[in-house]
């Protein structure tokens, strides 16, 4: 009965989600195209912040964040957070910061959503050629940390169950060690809510914790790395993991 229950809710969020994501897609190219990034940027991400909340009414999935004292107030950092649903997608771009996302390219695409996605300025890379996608993260994000933006990077690449850890790639550490910005770490369990490849969104409360950040002058690359790493596996670990129903 719970996930009966639990479908029909899904039922009337996307009811509600995909005429939104329509409508507002086309008033953020029409019209937030020729706003200066610094002031569009929170103009597209109100869909953002329906989002949260029309989920939160309609799934009663609801979230919980702890350490968000340790956002940077200003300069440049790279933010590499774990990946289970396309929920954290919405959700990170809601932070007091504004952050360049890495993302795939084919993102960019997708209609109506991606044309709005465009508009806040990702670095789109395509996944199928390491080498040059890595080599255009440390280019293009070096720029934009050096125009003190917040960049976000998933290291482990695709979205993962909750509880599989996967690997995480060095990219982000590599970035932030090679410009002298600091590393922040962050880790949720929104898989419990929003499950990866699966069509019903179960009630709860996602946590998201945020770590201090990893200072990387005078260190080596494997040093951040680890640091970060060990932080999120164990902060992972403290927090429910299981997939619902």
């Amino acid at each position: 009965m719970a996930a009966l229950i639990a479908g029909l809710r899904t039922c009337i969020f996307y009811l509600g989600y995909f005429p939104t994501v329509i409508s507002y897609s086309l008033i953020c190219v029409v019209f937030f195209v020729w706003v200066p990034y610094r002031l569009r940027h929170p103009l597209v991400v109100l869909f953002n912040r329906f989002f949260l909340w029309w989920l939160r009414i309609s799934c009663g999935v609801r979230y919980l964040v702890t350490g968000m004292e340790q956002m940077p107030r200003d300069g440049a950092f790279v933010l590499i957070s774990n990946h289970q649903s396309q929920w954290e997608t919405f959700y990170l771009q809601t932070l007091p910061r504004p952050l360049v996302t890495v993302l795939k390219k084919e993102l960019l695409s997708v209609p109506f959503f991606g044309w709005a996605l465009r508009l806040l300025r990702p670095i789109a890379i395509d996944r199928s050629q390491k080498t040059n996608a890595l080599k255009q993260i440390l280019k293009q994000g070096k720029e934009r940390l050096g125009a003190g933006e917040g960049l976000l990077i998933f290291p482990q690449g695709t979205r993962l169950d909750p509880g599989v850890e996967g690997t995480y790639s060095k990219s982000g550490t590599v970035l932030a060690c090679s410009s002298g910005v600091p590393l922040l770490p962050l880790v949720h369990n929104a898989g419990t809510c929003w499950p990866n490849k699966r069509f019903i969104k179960f009630p709860g409360t996602i946590q998201i914790v945020l770590g201090a950040p990893i200072d990387t002058v005078g260190k080596t690359t494997d040093e951040v790395h680890s640091q970060a790493v060990d932080w999120m596996q164990a902060q992972l670990k403290a927090m429910p993991q299981h997939l619902p129903g």
